[in-house]
């Protein structure tokens, strides 16, 4: 059985390398990049020129712009760094297949049966430093037996526990203190303190077997646990992981909870912990090369057609339907023109796509001619296989399929002229306030409304926000009142109907307190929707919210 190795890898600078290369030609001054944290700009990745300047990590910016006014500083993009570690990820893919991410700036790889294709172990460093260089990049590396161990031996290897100003021990007293301890721990006539040496330099390579001695030198951060837990482990003198390997369980469990233990056994290799490498993103895009430049409509429709079927047949193999479609149009002068469309319901038809692309082809410019064409889709959902029921089912009538993808087609073309974004439909709202009872969705994101309670009592075609009315303060209809410069004469009413607001919400239209709802017919034959607010937080009044047919 092949000895299970992990490669830790750990890019400290990853935020401002990735800058730094972008901005070619520019000399190395100190840089930073800079990211919002708890309300205040701080640095977030510095270079190695920032750090020997006396910067660190999480310094908040104005502070580091008075020990460096030279700092060159940009905001910072997680998009873009996340985007930059997948680019890693494909880059490790040279060493082992088994690559996954550590966000936000590591790698971690299953090297397992695979070191002996680059000399080794000492190889896959060696090779590993190289190509970061290369990139410009800073990188950390640990190899080690479990994920944890190699995480642990990248990052902390060689560095000393980070100290706790607690004032338990001696050393965190003041300078004059420190002096008259170690003054009294020496004994005059006897042989002179020996100054405290540097720690050596552990390596980063773990010995198979070798767990237990590898992390033990290496501080309690190693294991990946939160700063609280570093801290009140280091309030009881175990700052190194080799200080609670021997420990009680039950003890530590109870003090400091099951993370402690659980990253400590994952470091050991007593938990597994596999690598899951990120699965290859679906790439649906077909593209047609031509021998002479076209510019022609029916020659580029020629063209979609045979790019159409193609596409397609991609994309039932993976049971995946085209919800967003590109097409690129590279012409002869190298210039490229993009056109977009996108589809009410996922589809991997070519009869549903042909007709869209068909309505954009009157925004192409072919220019100096067309010389490549190429259809992607960018955006897919998955689609589910449909049983087909014979013609004797009473429940199929013929043109079934037809009808039911008709308004989806019809919502796909609109929004191919106006933008998918502008075709809207209702659907029923947990509300009994009239302006609130229906809600407006995507008509290309949602499903139409079925089974839509009706209304207790008529209400109008047009609901308005509430306009007041020049009418007697009394609750029962007006014979006259006053509305849009007009003068109105009521001649039925039907009512009222009572409606609340509600009193969990502060809803600036129902201030006025409880409404009394009519439906009035005036002289000119107008049905109107008034209502008389009782008053509440405003005073109340009459006020017309709608209009029926």
């Amino acid at each position: 059985m092949v000895q299970r190795r992990i490669l830790s890898l750990w890019f400290p600078r990853l935020g401002a390398e990735r800058l730094v290369r972008r901005m070619r030609g520019m000399p190395a001054p100190a840089f930073a990049v800079v990211g919002e944290e708890a309300n205040r700009q701080v640095l977030t990745s510095l270079t190695a020129a920032a750090e020997a300047e006396g910067l660190y990590r999480g310094q908040p910016l104005r502070d580091a712009l008075a020990m460096s006014p030279a700092l060159v500083t940009r905001f910072r993009n997680p998009r873009a760094e996340a985007q930059f570690l997948t680019a890693l990820r494909r880059w490790a893919g040279k060493f082992s297949p088994w690559v996954a991410e550590e966000p936000p700036e590591g790698l971690v790889i299953d090297l397992s049966g695979a070191a002996h294709l680059f000399g080794g172990e000492e190889g896959v460093l060696g090779a590993v430093a190289e190509d970061c260089a290369g990139l410009g990049l800073t990188v950390e590396a640990g190899i080690a037996d479990t994920v944890g161990a190699a995480w642990a031996l990248a990052r902390h290897a060689g560095r000393e526990a980070a100290r706790v100003r607690n004032g338990d021990a001696i050393d965190q007293e003041a300078r004059a203190t420190r002096s008259r301890a170690a003054k009294r721990h020496w004994i005059r006539g006897g042989p002179a303190p020996v100054p405290e040496m540097p720690p050596v330099p552990q390596a980063r390579i773990s010995a198979p077997g070798q767990l237990r001695q590898s992390l033990a030198p290496l501080p309690l951060a190693a294991l990946r646990i939160d700063d609280d837990t570093v801290h009140g482990l280091a309030r009881l003198g175990l700052r190194h992981v080799g200080d609670i390997m021997g420990m009680p369980r039950a003890a530590l469990s109870r003090r400091f909870g099951l993370g402690l233990i659980r990253r400590l056994d994952q470091a050991l290799g007593v938990e597994t912990e596999p690598v899951s490498p990120a699965r290859a993103p679906l790439h649906f895009a077909v593209r047609l090369t031509l021998p002479d430049p076209i510019g022609l409509a029916e020659d580029i429709m020629a063209g979609i057609d045979r790019l159409l079927p193609a596409l397609a047949a991609r994309l039932r193999d993976k049971g995946r339907g085209a919800r967003r479609v590109r097409l690129q149009l590279f012409r002869a002068d190298q210039s490229m023109q993009e056109i977009e469309l996108g589809l009410a319901r996922p589809s991997a038809d070519p009869d549903r796509l042909r007709p869209l692309l068909m309505l954009k082809l009157d925004e192409v410019d072919p220019g100096f001619g067309i010389d490549m064409l190429r259809l992607e889709a960018h955006v897919t959902e998955p689609v589910h296989a449909r049983q087909v029921r014979g013609p004797n089912d009473p429940g199929d009538a013929p043109g079934r399929s037809a009808a039911e993808t008709a308004l989806d087609d019809l919502i796909s073309k609109l929004g191919a002229r106006v933008g998918m974004e502008a075709i809207t439909r209702l659907a029923p709202a947990d509300s009994h306030i009239p302006e609130k009872s229906a809600k407006i969705l995507p008509a290309a994101w949602s499903e139409p409304a079925v089974d839509w309670p009706p209304p207790r009592t008529p209400r109008p075609l047009v609901i308005f926000r509430p306009e007041p009315l020049a009418a007697p303060e009394d609750p029962m209809p007006p014979a006259r009142f006053r509305w849009r410069r007009r003068d109105l004469v009521t001649t039925a009413a039907t009512g009222p109907e009572r409606i609340a607001p509600e009193w969990w919400l502060d809803e600036p239209d129902w201030r006025s307190g409880t409404r009394d709802y009519w439906r009035v017919e005036v002289e000119t034959g107008e049905r109107l929707w008034l209502f008389f607010a009782h008053g509440g937080a405003v005073s109340g009044g009459w006020y017309c919210q709608g209009t029926f047919r």
